[in-house]
């Protein structure tokens, strides 16, 4: 395993090193990618993975909104890049059925199994319409908002509260993905795993999705006969992906054994509101092709859930507010809206404003126009799911007039997407929350292929308003109670990964309002 290790960066360190000679030898573009013999442009891909996303967002740019990226001989990774609104419309909602996800997409995220994000076909309406049965239905809504206020009281405020008082530096990155954990698991299996608290407890699931999410993400820039192989040996990053498989595998499998022994014993489950008990008990006359009593097919189901829930929500928070700390205007313009809209429900002792699921009524939110703006920008700007990849079931030509053969790969990228000057103004960099709002003061919809954080077409995310109530309730939480202050010197940047994690986590200080 060392001499294979050792021969990975030894290849890395000759691309890397061929690859600036011929720079110094030419006058530098921003967006310039050679096409070496064999190699293909992967070598100058490999020099700026740490920053990959900004410069797709370059080259996309210069390129028209859209770049062929030529990858090694026989690699299999050639793909085109593209952010053209009239390609994702067109892939995603006039021509969906040439765009099932697909083998290969199969074998990138094979660890999902036959879950929703990689189903097809038949298979796939069944899972989709038994999913949005279940979230359309009221007491599932219920459910799941008095999972989150709970979480929010009894999880995040004392949490905050006790970073406040001892005047500590937290990771408000970690504290996010706790919480959206938490909720995620229980809404998904039923059960509380208790990683938000001030103990701050390790969850050997939560570093197995993200151990998960990093090895995926790599797969699509390694050739198919590379990663196969690091998994056959068992280096690097397939070694992690291995390993987060079986605790995926292990934890599910207990969470379906104690179902599984509730019902036996008897225990009345049509109280039970969440996915595996819902899966467990699905209408087999209905949705033929789910099957309740096969293990997998709940496991799938539950890690299909936690993947959706946990990081993206998880990830859009963590942005959000690293934005607002950048942009006093912004978290003073909400706190004033929040002030005039909201009637807070109780107040504490300490001056502090909760709420409880019995009086909180979620469509109170939705007065909240400039704090929807605020997040929707935020999502723009930073996306929970960076990029997305497609491959034609037959050959296709797209309007922007690239002609792409069947199982090419095709990935939107959304990060860049959302910085596009032709797409959304000279502003685009910019956030601006006052471009989510009209002139009446009422919130502005933008397509699905111009804002695409929420996938688009039939595929478009079922638990968007759970996400979007889930993300504005924890901000009313948080803006009104709290001051937060990144620490002085903290870098931000985007880890590469298949979630838009930041790098370095957002170490920040807390300190508590006080309310007249």
């Amino acid at each position: 395993m060392a001499l294979v290790s050792l021969l990975e960066i030894s290849i890395a360190f000759f691309c890397f090193l061929i690859f600036r000679i011929f720079l110094i030898s030419k006058k530098p573009h921003r967006s310039f990618l050679t096409n070496w013999p064999l190699l293909g442009m992967l070598p100058g891909l490999l020099t700026v993975l740490p920053r990959v996303y900004d410069f797709i967002t370059e080259v996309l740019e210069d390129g028209n909104l859209n770049y062929l990226f030529i990858g090694p001989f026989l690699g299999g990774i050639d793909m085109l890049f593209t952010v053209d609104p009239a390609n994702i419309h067109h892939i995603m909602s006039s021509n969906f059925a040439n765009y099932p996800k697909g083998t290969e997409f199969k074998k990138l995220f094979d660890v999902l199994g036959d879950g929703i994000f990689n189903a097809d076909s038949d298979l796939w309406k069944d899972l989709r319409k038994s999913s949005q049965s279940m979230m359309n239905h009221p007491d599932f809504q219920r459910f799941s908002l008095a999972t989150s206020l709970s979480k929010l009281e009894k999880g995040l405020v004392p949490l905050l509260d006790h970073v406040a008082k001892e005047k500590l530096v937290v990771d408000l990155q970690d504290v996010f993905q706790r919480f959206t954990f938490d909720t995620t698991f229980v809404l998904a299996t039923g059960y509380d795993p208790g990683c938000l608290s001030v103990e701050m407890p390790e969850i050997e699931f939560a570093r197995a999705l993200d151990d998960a999410e990093e090895a995926i993400f790599y797969r699509h820039f390694k050739p198919e006969v590379v990663w196969k192989m690091q998994r056959l040996i068992g280096v690097g990053a397939e070694l992690k992906l291995k390993r987060a498989h079986a605790i995926f595998d292990r934890v599910c499998s207990k969470c379906i054994a104690s179902k599984r022994d509730e019902i036996s014993q008897g225990i009345d489950s049509s109280s039970s509101k969440d996915l595996l008990m819902s899966s467990i008990n699905v209408d087999t006359t209905k949705y033929k092709l789910l099957n309740p009593s096969d293990d997998r097919f709940l496991r799938d189901t539950i890690l299909s859930f936690m993947l959706a829930g946990r990081d993206t929500t998880g990830s859009a928070l963590t942005w959000f507010f690293w934005l607002l700390c950048n942009n006093q205007e912004a978290m003073t313009k909400i706190r004033q809206e929040i002030n005039t809209n909201l009637f807070p429900r109780n107040k504490t002792d300490d001056g502090s404003v909760s709420y409880d699921s019995d009086s909180f009524n979620p469509q109170e939110v939705k007065k909240l126009v400039y704090l929807h703006g605020a997040v929707c920008e935020a999502l723009r700007l930073y996306p929970p799911v960076p990029f997305n990849h497609k491959s034609p079931a037959k050959p296709d030509v797209l309007p922007s007039g690239h002609k792409v053969k069947a199982n090419s790969r095709i990935l939107f990228c959304l990060y860049s997407l959302g910085r596009m000057k032709s797409v959304w103004g000279e502003d685009a960099m910019e956030f601006k929350p006052e471009r989510w709002i009209s002139e009446s003061g009422r919130s502005v919809h933008e397509p699905s292929y111009k804002f695409l954080s929420f996938n688009a077409g039939p595929r478009t995310c079922l638990g968007k308003e759970v996400a979007m109530t889930q993300m504005k309730t924890v901000a009313v939480k948080i803006i009104q109670n709290y001051d937060i202050n990144v620490v002085e010197g903290h870098k931000i940047k985007p880890a590469p990964s298949v979630i838009l994690h930041m790098k370095h986590g957002l170490k920040v200080t807390v300190s508590k309002r006080c309310l007249s």
